[in-house]
């Protein structure tokens, strides 16, 4: 499967928005963004041109994209997803991509970044009601109970994790018990919890064009 390899600042300063890539970085004073808050290339500091709708649709979804770590296959596959089910498009888009088993590590500050969460995924830390589950795109439900292997507790770069966690502070939607890695999903998330600069009705007016 194709993924970008590239530098994970770039994507930050091609959005003009900090997107937290790379974990605590983002948080310090090595952080590119802070340094270099214009946009990549060549002509990233050349004066403002006016831009149009279209191309701002696009960045919309380009960002969102780059903010959970997906390929435009995938981000449409859950857009037509979205479209079908009852409700408001653009949230059911954005509350999907809140509850992928990657995004929910994440928020519960077991790793420092989506990209670090799917490696836990993928490689086997993390159990969904006392089963392994090492799909990153896997969508938790109410009352599931995420936990790390007993194995895994003692990963370097876990527990770092975790004691950054405070920084950002844990969604109202998750309960974390941090002393046995474990967590339980208290509801979906809604709308006005996902905190992101996000205008999810550019995304859909771009892909019913």
């Amino acid at each position: 499967m194709a993924r970008y390899t590239g530098p994970a600042c770039r994507r930050c300063r091609r959005e003009n928005l900090k997107l937290y890539l790379k974990g605590d970085r983002c948080y310090s004073d090595k952080c590119s963004f802070e340094r270099r808050a214009f946009g990549p290339g060549q002509h990233g500091q050349a004066r403002f041109r006016k831009v149009s709708d279209y191309a701002i649709q696009l960045r919309e979804k380009q960002k969102v994209k780059n903010i959970y770590g997906m390929l435009e296959g995938q981000f449409r596959n859950y857009f037509h997803k979205a479209d079908l089910q009852k409700g408001i498009t653009g949230e059911n888009l954005l509350i999907m991509l809140e509850s992928r088993l990657d995004n929910t590590i994440f928020r519960l500050g077991f790793a420092s970044s989506r990209k670090q969460a799917r490696q836990l995924v993928r490689h086997n830390h993390v159990q969904v009601n006392g089963r392994k589950v090492n799909i990153p795109s896997y969508l938790i439900s109410v009352d599931d109970v995420i936990t790390i292997k007993e194995k895994s507790r003692t990963n370097s770069y876990l527990v770092e994790s975790m004691e950054a966690v405070a920084r950002r502070g844990i969604p109202t939607w998750l309960e974390l018990d941090k002393d046995a890695f474990k967590a339980t999903v208290k509801a979906l998330p809604n709308r006005e919890e996902i905190t992101m600069p996000i205008q999810e009705q550019l995304i859909v007016e771009l892909y019913s064009k």
